[in-house]
């Protein structure tokens, strides 16, 4: 099973998609799906939210082959795409398979790359193929400029687009922010210059709409094998996170037996904690969106890396303060209690 595309036209095709490439937590979407039908070589990557594929047409000599599939590992985009911007733009590269490998080759060298042959990957033809059978059939299909798209992601902030008709612009609401973006006249698909839905859906006929259930693209995709505990990289994450543990730790501090003090004190700090992140975070979400999100990303890399402990100490030591004194006070707090409550044992026996 081969087919060739010259080096120019494959990396385009790793460049369109790419940026759509799932986390190491979802192995069968990290990375770039080749995809060969009868007609046309794909590449098709996913993170759960998002799904793009991106498609070359095979020469008349190479159609009506067999289909087949390989996933490229995320770490092996890198050195391929460098691979192939290595040769000129029309020399030709000829996509082989064999046992466990995925070939990309030239007249004078090639690169092989390992694969899982039967590793599975979402059915991008089906997922896409529902969601455009749920299009309506009069609906505004403007083009818009994928780099002016580019710009709405410095508000930071969750947006909400509205499309309006074909020729005006789309509105875009977010947290205290309103816009608008203008179409392009699109000179693509269709025989105007001025395509319809129905006229680009119509040039991808290998699209499976024939489906009786509406798509969900959260319920479609594999879920992420994420570990037990990872810090919350967005304000939205965080909110969540520091209110839940709020709510939790209230609960819990309820429930905690009135015979254990350590436990009571432990579920109020946490819960006080939690509580007063959270108001700090909405106030500095409310003065300055950006750095609160700069803050919260940051905050996800100290938090996953461990050490944020010892940046505590250095911290607090470069503020004049004495943390092995707090240290050592309070493991004399600790020795105090337990001694406490092993002098009340004994008197209850």
């Amino acid at each position: 099973m081969s087919v060739t595309i010259n080096a120019h036209q494959l990396g385009r095709l790793i460049d369109k998609v790419r940026g759509h490439i799932g986390n190491e937590y979802v192995e069968i979407l990290h990375g770039i799906r080749i995809d060969a039908d009868a007609t046309h070589l794909h590449a098709v990557a996913s993170d759960r939210f998002t799904v793009a594929a991106a498609r070359y047409q095979l020469d008349a000599d190479q159609q009506g082959q067999e289909p087949w599939a390989r996933t490229i590992p995320a770490d092996w985009l890198k050195p391929l795409r460098e691979w192939a911007s290595a040769h000129g733009g029309g020399d030709t590269i000829t996509i082989s398979t064999e046992p466990g490998r995925l070939i990309f080759g030239t007249e004078h060298t090639y690169i092989r790359i390992p694969v899982t042959d039967d590793q599975e990957f979402p059915n991008w033809r089906s997922l896409l193929g529902r969601i455009a059978a749920n299009v309506p059939a009069k609906f505004a299909f403007p083009a818009v400029d994928s780099r002016m798209l580019a710009r709405w992601s410095d508000t930071g902030d969750v947006l909400r687009v509205h499309v309006t008709t074909d020729l005006t612009a789309l509105m875009v609401f977010g947290e205290n922010f309103v816009g608008a973006q203008m179409p392009k006249r699109f000179n693509g698909v269709g025989p105007s210059g001025e395509s319809t839905f129905e006229e680009a859906i119509a040039q991808w006929p290998t699209l499976d709409g024939n489906h009786e259930a509406l798509a969900d693209i959260a319920t479609e995709m594999p879920a992420e094998n994420m570990p037990r505990w990872e810090a919350a990289s967005s304000i939205p994450d965080m909110v969540e996170s520091l209110l839940q543990q709020t709510l939790r730790s209230t609960s819990d501090l309820l429930g905690a037996p009135s015979d254990e003090p350590g436990a009571v004190a432990s579920y109020a700090t946490a819960g006080v904690n939690a509580w007063s992140a959270y108001r700090f975070l909405a106030a500095l979400h409310q003065a300055d969106p950006r750095l609160a999100a700069q803050t919260v990303d940051e905050l996800a890399e100290e938090l996953d890396a461990g050490d944020f402990s010892e940046s505590a100490w250095e911290i607090a030591a470069k503020a004049g303060h004495d943390p092995q004194k707090w240290s050592d006070d309070y493991e004399a707090h600790l020795k105090k209690l337990a001694e406490k409550q092993a002098a009340e044992a004994e008197q209850a026996t």
